[in-house]
């Protein structure tokens, strides 16, 4: 069974996006010195989010009007969207539309992966709730040079320091690469 790793990019001060659920701001940093295909979890089979990352990916990259290019972004991995609403879906990408609290999800979401890790991709508050039910293993964060005055937090739950503990440190030309394991 694969862990359940929560990996995203986060200004300085914490904020997943800006107050108009905008990522154009960390598309502005300098991305040389990135690995090529960027800081993913590389183990991953199975991708979750919640409706509006999945909503601002679909809007941002045109994926409704040119869906083989889900393939660029997600490839042939099932991605798990938790909604409540009935959102479109790209001709031809494995997405499925889920609702209800994560304990009850997990069986499905391991099914999905295999042997593969689950990659929470966004946002903050569904990596809150991987949390909150004791499934989340890792949580990765790619660290840009820029401060917003507001948006989408991190991660809106208290974690003391003893349920953190550090992996790695890097960096990757403007961007720190911070890998902290859960502890339960």
């Amino acid at each position: 069974m694969g862990r359940i790793i929560y990996d995203t990019a986060t200004s300085m001060n914490g904020w997943i996006a800006d107050e108009s659920g905008s990522l154009d701001w960390l598309f502005a940093v300098d991305h040389r010195g990135l690995p090529e295909g960027g800081l993913v979890p590389e183990g991953a089979t199975a991708l979750v989010e919640g409706a509006s990352t999945y909503e601002w990916v679909l809007r941002a990259e045109g994926l409704l009007e040119d869906p083989q290019r889900w393939q660029e972004f997600y490839g042939h991995k099932p991605t798990f969207v938790l909604t409540h609403r009935s959102l479109p879906v790209p001709e031809g990408a494995d997405v499925r539309l889920v609702s209800g609290p994560i304990s009850d999800l997990l069986p499905q979401l391991r099914e999905a992966a295999g042997d593969g890790d689950i990659w929470v991709t966004g946002g903050g508050d569904l990596a809150g709730q991987f949390l909150d039910a004791g499934a989340l293993d890792r949580i990765a964060l790619t660290v840009a040079p820029v401060a917003l005055t507001g948006g989408a937090p991190l991660l809106p739950r208290r974690i003391e320091a003893h349920r953190l503990r550090l992996v790695s440190v890097s960096a990757y030309g403007q961007f720190a690469r911070l890998v902290y394991d859960v502890v339960r």
